[in-house]
């Protein structure tokens, strides 16, 4: 894999397009050093960015959350996301929107710093390969639980929140899993380290209530593409003893997709029709989008 910092093709930065390799930033920047990050991950399929606008919407409200303001509006965030994929060439990437506070403050306190905002878009293949998602993935326990909507700001997209994922994926990697599933500070089935999980039993998807975790843009059109089938979907808690009741399980997120789920420790599952229904569901809800964006900038001469 190419190194993040040197690769070709220009980033969005602060409202002006910079050489890939240009894009930086001081070492004592503030989010370097206490997370005060947020972002988004998209995905452009034929041209057009999924969800871009929810995506956007999301990206400011964890801003407010972790109490800094973009100095962008919305559309001006939308229409870079969808520059700065045209300027690559990329029809079919992930889309990395980030803000960040500054280094012109470096303590608990950021009252001072100001806020940044980039935009890096990469060509990006299937997560996982054919035969994976054929037979499923698995996945182990991880070591640290999500902490609890009073105790962290476990609504946004912060940076900060991801430090225990890459932790236990990092664990289950060297494990040889996958990836691992985290719990609730209650005991409960939260997630995976970046995926929002699903469970079938006799016919009825049942899936964690995200109250202590992103409740995902990916995971809320599966919901409704669910629905749209007459598929019963319970949001509910869901213990681990209850694990052995399920036959199928899957997760979702811009990057898994919709992926079928094989194991859980000592969880067997199989992927079944629903599972594999809903992912050729999804791959053609996000390749048959309205028409491509970046197009329409060309046509209209941006």
């Amino acid at each position: 894999m190419l190194p993040f910092d040197n690769r070709e093709g220009c980033i969005w930065l602060d409202g002006a397009f910079v050489p890939w390799s240009d894009a930086r930033l001081h070492v004592c920047t503030h989010a370097l050093h206490y997370g005060s990050a947020v972002f988004e991950g998209e995905r452009m399929y034929n041209g057009h960015i999924f969800e871009l606008e929810a995506h956007t919407r999301r990206l400011f409200q964890s801003a407010e959350t972790l109490d800094f303001e973009i100095p962008f509006t919305e559309a001006e965030i939308n229409t870079a996301s969808i520059e700065t994929c045209r300027r690559n060439n990329l029809e079919d990437c992930y889309v990395r929107p980030i803000a960040w506070r500054g280094a012109e403050q470096l303590s608990v306190s950021a009252l001072h710093t100001k806020t940044h905002v980039a935009i890096a878009v990469w060509e990006w293949p299937k997560y996982f390969d054919a035969a994976k998602l054929r037979r499923g993935i698995r996945l182990t326990s991880a070591k640290y639980r999500r902490p609890p909507a009073d105790a962290a700001p476990t609504s946004a997209k912060a940076a900060g929140l991801y430090m225990i994922c890459t932790i236990s994926k990092n664990a289950a990697e060297r494990a040889g899993y996958d990836d691992a599933l985290m719990l609730d500070s209650s005991g409960n089935v939260a997630e995976t380290t970046g995926a929002n999980i699903f469970f079938i039993r006799d016919g009825a998807i049942y899936t964690p209530k995200a109250d202590s975790f992103l409740d995902g843009i990916t995971r809320r059109t599966v919901i409704a593409l669910a629905r749209a089938k007459d598929l019963d979907v319970i949001e509910t808690r869901i213990r681990p003893d209850e694990l052995d009741t399920f036959s199928e399980c899957f997760v979702t997120g811009t990057a898994a997709e919709v992926t079928p789920v094989a194991e859980i420790g000592v969880h067997a599952y199989k992927p079944g029709a629903i599972t594999f229904d809903l992912m050729e569901t999804y791959t053609r809800h996000v390749t048959q989008a309205p028409p491509s964006p970046v197009r329409q900038l060309e046509r209209a001469g941006a």
